[in-house]
């Protein structure tokens, strides 16, 4: 039988993408807009390398989407380009500390420094001061200058506390021919206040703030990267504009406007339509939307998981409400909830003092709300709910369900 191959279908069609790499909020563009003002106060603070000088550490805060992690590596990479036009040499470290297996604890931290210098580490089975030894000693045997950027860092103090940053700065005391300098990015303004005082005072950081885009900013950004990445014609004025407001109502997320527009190209091209409308931007956030939310739960800890699946059991208890969402509970509800799932499949159940803790970090993901109330007397609490909405809440409920079933 003679089929029509299935991709035949899309050999002929027009595309509304010319490049579409260029939509990706990884891709460093060569200008950056409504940025330069953070992008030469990141260039101050580094240039001392310039005149082999040692720079100041540095903490870049904002929000998501603010052009924290573009910047720094926009700035990283001319730095590399100027000095190697002057025949020296610096080595820019990037990683990021959310990725599994790459940073997630303190030995898989400095393999993968090491790692960046040629060594040769096995996944496991050294003793984490042995890497630190070896990482200490590829540094000093020649002259150089390491800057390391640990984007998302947060993330790991939240894994494997501080220690990790204190022995990275230790190191410069210890070191006679070079220098290490890091630059940590994080979405967490208090960040620095949870630091032990012995690694605040070994840091000795500058702060640099990156505030949200406003709708404006957002829509120059749009028109710059949608000239490059789609053909021309194939987006209007509208649905740039939309994308950016839509984007600007989260906290003026430039990557959210990004992932709006090149997901809306996507469904555009799926149907088959040769222009991007602005139908295709409420298929592309409801996608976003909906994706976002499964691969939180997914990569979400075990015991975070219950929670969350004692927060959705309870939420459905109530036949009458239309919403889940508009279910409120307290914490001691989640806890008999989360109690109780726990004994059907055999967990070790933590302390309510820790589920309160997961809590608030659910809610820092987006996924509930978790009000603090108080009860006069008798201490306070939170009043939780949903945050998602009930397609999003069932599409995770049958994750969860069969993740717990007994």
């Amino acid at each position: 039988m003679n089929e029509q191959n299935i991709f035949s279908q899309y050999i002929q069609k027009h595309s509304v993408f010319r490049d579409k790499r260029t939509l990706s909020s990884n891709f460093v563009p060569e200008r950056i807009q409504h940025r330069g003002e953070e992008i030469q106060i990141l260039g101050s603070i580094i240039a001392p390398v310039l005149k082999g000088f040692h720079s100041n550490n540095i903490f870049v805060y904002g929000t998501c989407g603010t052009g924290k992690t573009i910047c720094t590596k926009y700035v990283l990479g001319q730095l590399v380009e100027i000095l190697g036009t002057h025949g020296r040499d610096i080595k820019p470290i990037y990683i990021n500390c959310k990725m599994k297996k790459i940073a997630d604890t303190e030995y898989r931290l400095f393999a993968q420094l090491l790692r960046e210098f040629g060594e040769t580490v096995p996944d496991t089975g050294l003793p984490t001061d042995v890497l630190y030894r070896k990482f200490f000693e590829k540094i000093d045997s020649g002259k150089n200058e390491v800057i390391i950027v640990l984007d998302e860092i947060d993330a790991l103090f939240r894994k494997i506390g501080d220690d990790f940053l204190y022995n990275l700065t230790r190191i410069n005391s210890e070191l006679k021919q070079s220098h290490i300098m890091i630059i940590g990015i994080t979405n967490d303004l208090s960040f620095r206040e949870a630091l032990d005082l012995r690694v605040k005072s070994s840091l000795s950081e500058e702060e640099i703030i990156f505030k949200p885009y406003n709708a404006a900013q957002l829509k120059d950004i749009l028109e710059e990267r949608a000239s490059a990445g789609f053909a021309t014609g194939s987006v209007g004025d509208s649905v740039l504009g939309k994308c950016a407001a839509l984007a600007a109502q989260e906290h003026g997320d430039a990557r959210r406007a990004l992932d709006l527009l090149r997901v809306a190209g996507e469904m555009a091209d799926r149907l088959g339509d040769g222009i991007v409308e602005e139908r295709h931007v409420d298929m592309a956030e409801y996608k976003i939307d909906m994706d976002r939310i499964v691969e939180t739960v997914k990569s979400q800890p075990r015991q975070s998981q219950a929670v969350l699946h004692s927060i959705i059991k309870i939420s459905q208890k109530t036949a009458l409400q239309k919403q889940w969402s508009d279910r409120r509970m307290l914490t001691g509800d989640v806890f008999d909830a989360y109690a109780g799932i726990c004994a059907s499949v055999g967990m070790k159940p933590l302390t309510q003092r820790r589920i309160s803790d997961l809590i608030a970090e659910l809610d820092m993901l987006g996924i509930i709300t978790a009000k603090v109330v108080s009860n006069g007397r008798y201490g306070r609490t939170r009043e939780i709910r949903l945050a998602i909405n009930d397609n999003a809440a069932q599409k995770v409920d049958a994750i969860l369900a069969e993740r717990f079933s007994a």
